[in-house]
């Protein structure tokens, strides 16, 4: 058949005798003209990329969206495009009800389309090179199709075409839609004049896009482009060449930034807080106050959820036409052909076409979907904007926090940790959820009405069924809750557990006790594995609950239909009804979920308020004080008057201007010399009672005060009054404003003039190096730095880190011990550059040499020099002489005040007791000149570091993965290895779980899935079935048939029902086996790893293993797995359904199949490198909040706020950066999936509408295709998490793969003889020792022969080999050569538990575990009290264990902090005694105690064990000058063996050296 423009089968189509424009033909063809003209004019300019040379203003981005009604563009355009479609639609199937083609009807259309995609490409490329006068183009072209389509209308509306004829709509939309664009363009020129008129506008782009760093491009781009986030392209596929970190995703853009948000909450607060002044009982509310800051959003997010909502529902109606038309067509097949001249379609004609609405189902599934991912994307970060401002609110809230509330525990620490890790994540959640609330009822009602015009009452029955057993999905919901509480509480004493034998572990080796302590621990852990046993329970539940409501649901509906109406059930009906179920699920399972999230949102607003409206310092501090004072609290609280500032200009002029440190050359001359003058102050602790009461003093200015006085006489509260700390009853603190005659010098230090240099009593150390530590802020001076760090003698120290004073220090880096961490917060107040300095008994935890150095180094020399005014509280008279000004307290009273010549003539009494004490003093100084507890310190600080080499192995947490890519770095090899999915692992997870179990899992989740198919195959014939028998058959029959299929019907829902519980439950009993067994494994084999291993690995690592990858076994991965499995199941199984309805549905699929791969490829490998570094950025913040907590005084004291909370402020944008861009990640990821899953629909609707058996298996198969479309991003966003959560088992994994140490001997345990070794007779022959097989030995060939009784004591310096041989008698070291023979017996023979627990041992740390006195002294139960009684006699502790409450079974706290370490130390000797064992070996055991408790030690280890071997390691020679025999060692060899006496007769010998250093 010829093919012609206005078809030929009319002779009078090329009529045109009544005028041109009469014929309809013409005028289609006139149509044609503009969209020509658009295409020959823009395709040119496209092709030669004019726009992009010739760009005007320089733009960073090429996303610079800045024509004026730019979105109303995009969304007129895509009106456009759909209308086009309807066009083009509505002409084919007028075509084919006509004789022959009639192009003149759908070509037009199609070029229309065409053009107008042409136009927003153009558009688009013009405006992001910024050449505006090319959009003439575009204007003449609205301009021309306006006013053809206008032609065409007139040319309907006098032909008598109707509004019931769909052309006309169409053409009516269209005028209009070119009309709103042609004005667009006008509005275009008129705001930008860049033509017409002379002066064009100049424009800048905004600040974000001139900043490079900003890489978070959604709120930019173009529409398109925000609802498929293809921006995120570039990152995602980057991700696979380069892990994506910190610089790839940049910074936040301005108005997401904490800062931004807080001012605005901030002002929604404080309006809140103005309305409720009035009324004292009502508190400010914070919901009002979040509504007016982010209500829009918010609104915004909420109709695009219901604009999705209701599209959602255009699936059902689509199947039901669909379905229906397909049956129609079946059963008549002769169409009647239409008569050319009245080619009109109605719109209902129009809507019986099945491809029609195959394409219109395609469409909206696409639109629904882009709505959903919009409406969560716009409360995604609405929730990241809402987190940000009220973690600064919190901050910015605990810095003006009264120590009070601090102090006396009405805001604990673990609180303030508390709201910031999970009050703000809550609401956050909240906010993601909280559309939900008000859009499920909506959606509920909307599906039950439809439900009843499908199936009349009997809809109803299913919809109650569903309302139903909603209830019960909220009570599982809240008992989950319930349980997961529970666990944490178990799982939180068992990380205790585990952190107290992780810290112990050497003790609990050298006494063989490490199987007491783990079966402790394994208690714990079962109670952990019930209440995740409830837990799992009632996850399985609320999973087989969402699985069996729809089933069940479906059964009762149809079963009740089946038996009420006459008419039997159409595959209409049925699968329309059966995908409205699918609907409703959904909402009714998800609010239970939302409901709790709302209960406890709501609990968090109550825990904030309260904080917010929390005591604070400032106001009521000062308020007893005239003006002068408040004003001057003001300036040394800097925080208050800076929030004065933070409106008007960004932060960073404000933070230049405001901390302008200066040198102190231009001090003036000081006029008065009283720095702080206290007039009868009365300070309380916030409970009212004076702790401190008729306080008048005065501090001299650039002079060394002393405070002086008993433990708890009120010196540090008297420090903290000073600063303004505590509540001021009456009277006032006077700062001197020495410079009030100078204006000059006020400005630029004003910062230095109320800010104080102070260290306080319990040293605080920031998460970060030791370098910044000391600087706090200020500027770095490099002699500065070197005087205050050899002051404060911190160079040897520092010196012993693994990257000297680049080293991490804090909670999360090296820990160090309390004299090192005093040294470094004293170092801190030196350094700073403040005239007054304050230091809180700096000396407590230093030993003597350490003081006297600071004295005279630090204090004396430096400060003095400097003329600083120094107050100084401390306990060493000895340093009084020193002093300018005394002040001596008693009882929160000042007993004198005055200098010690006053003090000696006026209160001769008080003078003389401190000199007796002074005496005292000075006699222990004699006993300790050498310099003990330091090198103790930094010897401890050694071993902690000792491995160095080992460093490196640790930074890469034993991933396998970097140590291969370091072998060969070619590009092949990292790619690979970042996109594999880790199977092996996985693989060990299931098998870990059990083969049985595994089994049964795959097996009941295929057998589920069968059953579910066979469910809805069984009503597709059914339906089918009873249709096509309908005329013929009697109603007998049609009875038994309906009987019969409701049986098997009934049957087959029920055994899904029950197969939706096994699997659930199988699922998650497999998860709770595979975590038992690997805590189980892990556990044993840490607690009998080497020695080595511990010094290697940093505790915080292995307590990782136990606390997050645990947790992870436990709670995450099962689900994940659950979800994972299904989610996969019901893709295939909808995929095997399609392909059996209509065969040629596969080969669409294999190009759908390969695009799903890729997608899932990339999104994997960006969304785990988001993942970690959301987590890694998380704990920084986490850890700023907790140390700022804790280092209030210090920071309010320096007057650092406002670079504390810029820190703050950073570190919440980059956590803040990272969950957005992962969150962005999921939305791309969900959006690609959706259009994938529209186009298995569209795919699966057009073959079964050409190729489909009968009308019950169409249905199936778009049933099917709809469940795909939500189930696709599942299996992809679950493998990503499963990948995340499988790196914890093959963390686990790496430390199953240790070596144990070997723990078998050659001789049976029985073949020792019970009391061996009787004697204590030692014979070391030839010995040699190394740590690791690789490492150099460090014992070499050591001889020795111990007597029986004999008291040794073995001498040498640090790392001489001293310790090495101690461990060497436990076996604890590698013995490669020669052997130790205790009592005749080789000690390499017997098994290690024999050996260990027959020996005793005193270290030289004193190790004490929670639990009562009792469990310390004998955690194997054996003893009686009296044996108990008789060894704390015998170390000195009877009398004080007898005092405490309890006695024996008196608690420990955790490592024993509430025992002072001499009482510790002793304690480690009673449990040596206890163990009546005949070895004794002390290693430096007297190392940390002071010399009396040393003297009680020495004579008891004379006496007590008077008759058995003792070994004593010393670090302190003339604790061995009584022993029997003395050995000098020196790098692992033996230099000196014999009696103290001949050593000492030698002049030159080493032992006579260390003597006559030690006098």
């Amino acid at each position: 058949m010829r093919l012609a423009f206005c078809g030929n089968d009319n002779a009078s189509a090329y009529n045109i005798s009544a005028g041109v424009l009469r014929n309809v033909c013409f005028v289609d063809a006139l149509n044609l003209v503009p969209h020509v003209f658009l295409l020959f004019i823009t395709f040119p300019i496209l092709f030669i990329g004019w726009g992009s040379q010739s760009s005007k203003v320089q733009i960073h981005h090429n996303t610079w969206l800045h024509f004026p009604g730019h979105n109303l563009r995009w969304i007129l355009t895509f009106t456009l495009l759909f209308v086009h479609v309807c066009e083009i639609a509505e002409g084919i199937v007028s075509d084919t009800q006509m004789k022959s083609r009639h192009l003149h009807l759908f070509l037009p259309a199609i070029m229309g389309f065409v053009a107008a995609t042409v136009s927003i490409v153009y558009y688009h490329n013009i405006e992001t090179s910024n050449f505006p006068k090319l959009l003439l183009a575009l204007f003449l072209y609205w301009i021309m199709a306006f006013v053809t389509k206008t032609i065409k209308l007139v040319r309907y509306c006098q032909d008598g075409v109707s509004f019931s004829q769909l052309r006309f709509c169409i053409t009516g939309i269209m005028v209009i839609l070119y009309g709103l664009l042609m004005a667009v363009e006008i509005n275009v020129i008129r705001v930008r004049r860049y033509v017409f008129f002379m002066n064009p506008q100049k424009v800048k782009p905004p600040e974000d896009l001139q900043d490079l760093g900003v890489r978070f491009l959604q709120p930019f781009v173009n529409l398109l482009s925000k609802a498929t986030y293809w921006w995120m392209n570039t990152l995602i596929i980057s991700a696979h060449k380069k892990p994506v970190d910190l610089k790839a995703i940049g910074k936040l853009p301005i108005a997401m930034r904490a800062l931004t948000n807080y001012v605005c909450l901030k002002e929604a607060y404080e309006e809140q807080k103005k309305k409720v002044a009035e009324q004292p009982n009502r508190s400010p509310s914070i919901w009002l106050a979040m509504y007016s800051a982010f209500g829009r959003p918010i609104l915004l997010s909420s109709t695009f959820r219901y604009l999705a909502d209701l599209l959602g529902f255009a699936g059902p109606l689509c199947i039901s036409g669909i379905v229906q038309g397909f049956q129609n067509t079946t059963n008549n097949t002769n169409t009647t052909e239409k008569d050319p001249s009245n080619s009109y379609l109605s719109s209902e004609e129009f809507l019986r076409n099945v491809y029609v609405l195959a394409v219109l189902l395609f469409l909206a599934l696409i639109l629904q979907r882009t709505f959903l991912q919009a409406s969560y994307y716009v409360t995604t970060e609405t929730g990241i904007n809402l987190r940000g401002a009220l973690l600064a609110m919190i901050y910015n809230k605990i810095l003006r926090l009264s120590t009070s509330n601090l102090s006396m525990g009405e805001m604990t620490l673990g609180q303030i940790n508390n709201l910031v890790a999970i009050e703000t994540n809550q609401l956050m959640w909240f906010l993601f959820l909280c559309p939900n609330l008000w859009a499920m009822p909506v959606q509920i009602i909307m599906g039950v009405i439809l439900l009843y015009n499908l199936l009349g009452v009997s809809a109803l029955v299913g919809a109650a069924v569903i309302v139903l057993l909603a209830p019960i999905q909220y009570f599982i919901a809240t008992k989950l809750a319930e349980a997961q509480k529970s666990t944490l509480d178990y799982s939180t004493e068992r990380l205790k557990k585990t952190n107290e034998i992780l810290k112990g572990i050497k003790l609990l080796k050298l006494y063989a006790w490490e199987h007491i302590f783990c079966t402790s621990v394994e208690e714990t852990r079962m109670k952990e594995l019930t209440s995740l046993k409830t837990f799992a329970l009632h996850t399985s539940l609320s999973i087989f609950m969402n699985a069996a409501i729809p089933i069940a649901a479906v059964l009762a509906t149809f079963v009740t239909y089946a038996y009420t109406n006459e008419k039997p059930l159409q595959p209409a009906q049925a699968f329309a009804s059966l995908s409205l179920f699918h609907i409703l699920v959904t909402p009714l399972f998800l609010l239970s979920t939302v409901v709790r999230f709302a209960v406890k949102a709501i609990i968090s607003v109550q825990k904030l308020n309260e904080f917010l409206l929390s005591d604070e310092i400032g106001d009521d501090s000062w308020r007893g004080g005239d003006s002068s004072v408040a004003y001057e609290s003001c300036k040394k609280h800097t925080g208050l008057h800076t929030k004065a500032i933070n409106r008007r200009q960004p932060l960073r002029y404000q933070l230049e201007s405001y901390e302008q440190p200066t040198r102190k050359q231009t001090r003036p001359v000081d006029i008065d010399d009283v720095a702080i003058k206290v007039t009868n102050g009365y300070f309380s602790w916030g409970s009212g009672l004076a702790t401190l009461s008729n306080i008048n003093i005065r501090i001299p200015t650039g002079q060394m005060t002393m405070i002086v006085g008993q433990v708890g006489c009120g010196k540090s509260s008297l420090l903290l009054a000073i600063l303004g700390e505590m509540q001021t009853l009456e009277g006032k603190v006077h700062w001197s404003n020495v410079n009030e005659t100078e204006p000059a010098f006020e400005a630029p230090r004003s910062r230095n003039r109320y800010s104080v240099a102070y260290a306080a009593q319990k040293p605080w150390l920031l998460n970060a190096t030791v370098e910044e530590n000391i600087i706090f802020g200020s500027p770095f001076n490099k002699q500065r730095y070197k005087a205050v760090t050899d002051a404060c003698s911190l160079q040897p120290d520092i010196d012993l880190l693994p990257f000297g004073d680049q080293t991490e220090i804090g909670e999360r880096g090296i820990n160090l011990s309390g004299g090192q961490r005093q040294r470094i917060c004293v170092a801190r107040a030196l350094y700073q550059n403040t005239n007054i300095v304050f230091l809180d008994d700096p000396f407590s935890a230093l030993d003597i040499h350490l003081s006297d150095h600071l004295m005279q180094e630090g204090i004396l020399k430096f400060l003095q020099e400097d003329k600083r005014t120094l107050v100084l509280v401390t306990h060493k008279l000895q340093y009084l002489p020193h002093a300018d000004w005394i002040i001596a307290m008693k009882d929160g009273m000042v007993l004198r005040e005055g200098t010690l010549k006053d003090i000696q003539n006026k209160d001769i009494e008080l003078y003389e007791h401190w000199k007796t004490l002074m005496n005292r003093q000075d006699q222990e100084l004699e006993k300790d000149m050498e310099a003990d507890q330091t090198t103790l310190e930094r010897k401890t600080l050694r071993r902690a570091m000792y491995p160095r080499e080992s460093k490196a192995q640790l930074e890469d947490e034993d991933e396998e993965e970097e140590e291969e890519e370091e072998e060969d770095d070619n590009m092949s090899t990292v790619l690979r290895l970042r996109t594999k999915m880790p199977w092996k692992t996985c693989w060990r997870y299931l098998t870990s779980g059990g083969f049985f179990l595994l089994f049964l899992m795959i097996f009941s989740k295929l057998l589920k899935h069968s059953v579910i198919v066979a469910i809805d195959y069984w009503l597709a014939t059914w339906t089918s079935k009873d249709n096509a028998n309908e005329g013929r058959n009697g109603d007998d029959v049609k009875n038994t048939n309906k009987t019969y299929h409701v049986a098997v019907f009934s049957i087959l829902s029920g055994a899904g029902i029950v197969l939706c519980l096994i699997t659930s439950l199988t699922v998650e009993w497999m998860g709770l086996t595979a975590a038992k067994n690997l805590h189980h494994n892990l556990l044993n084999k840490i607690i009998l790893g080497p020695i080595r291993f511990f010094d290697m690995t940093p505790l915080g690592l292995i307590l990782n293993r136990f606390s997050a990858d645990t947790n992870i076994i436990d709670q995450h991965i099962p689900p994940t797995l659950e979800s994972l499995t299904r989610s996969t199941l019901l893709c295939l199984s909808a995929i095997g359904m399609i392909s059996y309805a209509t065969p040629w549905f596969l080969v669409a699929l294999v190009p759908l199949g390969i695009a799903f791969y890729f997608i899932q490829k990339y999104f994997r490998v960006a969304s785990k490198d988001l993942q970690e570094l959301d987590d890694s950025t998380q704990l920084p913040l986490l850890c700023h909040f907790s140390e700022t907590a804790e280092g209030l005084t210090t920071i309010r004291a320096f007057g650092h706020e406002a670079r504390f909370k810029q820190r703050m402020l950073e570190l919440t944008d980059t956590n803040n950066i990272a969950y957005l861009f992962l969150s962005a990640a999921n939305r791309w990821l969900e959006v690609r999936t959706d259009y994938l899953g529209a186009c298995i629909v569209l795919t699966a609707a057009v073959t079964s509408i050409t190729e489909g058996p009968n009308s019950g298996f169409v249905g199936l198969g778009l049933l099917y295709a709809l469940t795909i479309t939500n189930y696709l991003n599942w299996v992809v966003r679950n493998l990503a998490d499963l990948e995340v959560q499988m790196g914890a088992v093959k963390k686990v994994h790496s430390l199953l793969n240790m070596e144990s140490e070997n723990y078998d001997g050659y001789l049976d345990p029985s073949q020792v003889p019970k009391d061996w070794p009787q004697e204590g007779e030692i014979k070391i022959e030839n010995l040699c020792v190394r740590y690791e097989n690789n490492l150099k030995p460090v014992l070499k060939h050591v001889k020795a022969y111990i007597k029986p009784g004999q008291k040794v004591g073995i001498c040498g310096r640090t790392g001489s080999g001293k310790s090495s041989l101690s461990l060497a008698f436990f076996r604890m070291v590698d013995i490669f050569d020669g052997r130790i023979v205790i009592d005749g017996i080789d000690i390499s023979k017997l098994p290690l538990h024999t050996l260990r627990s027959r020996l005793s041992i005193i270290l030289q740390d004193p190790i004490l575990f929670s639990g009562s006195i009792r469990f310390n002294l004998d955690p194997e139960c054996k003893c009686t009290d009296d044996r108990l009684w008789e060894a704390l006699e015998i170390a000195q502790l009877k009398n004080m264990v007898k005092s405490l409450p309890g006695g024996l079974d008196a608690m420990v706290t955790e490592g024993g902090e509430n025992f002072s370490v001499g009482q510790r130390q002793l304690f480690c000797l009673a449990r040596a005694f206890v163990r009546k064992s005949s070895i004794l070996i002390m290693d430096e055991a007297t190392a940390s105690i002071d010399m009396a408790t040393e003297n009680i030690l020495q004579k008891v280890v004379m006496t007590a064990f008077a008759d058995r071997t003792v070994v004593t390691i010393a670090h302190r020679v003339h604790t061995i000058l009584t022993a029997d025999l003395v050995i000098v060692m020196k790098r692992g060899n033996i230099l000196e063996y014999d009696t103290p006496e001949n050593l000492l007769s030698q002049e030159d010998g080493i032992f006579a050296s260390f003597v006559r250093a030690d006098m």
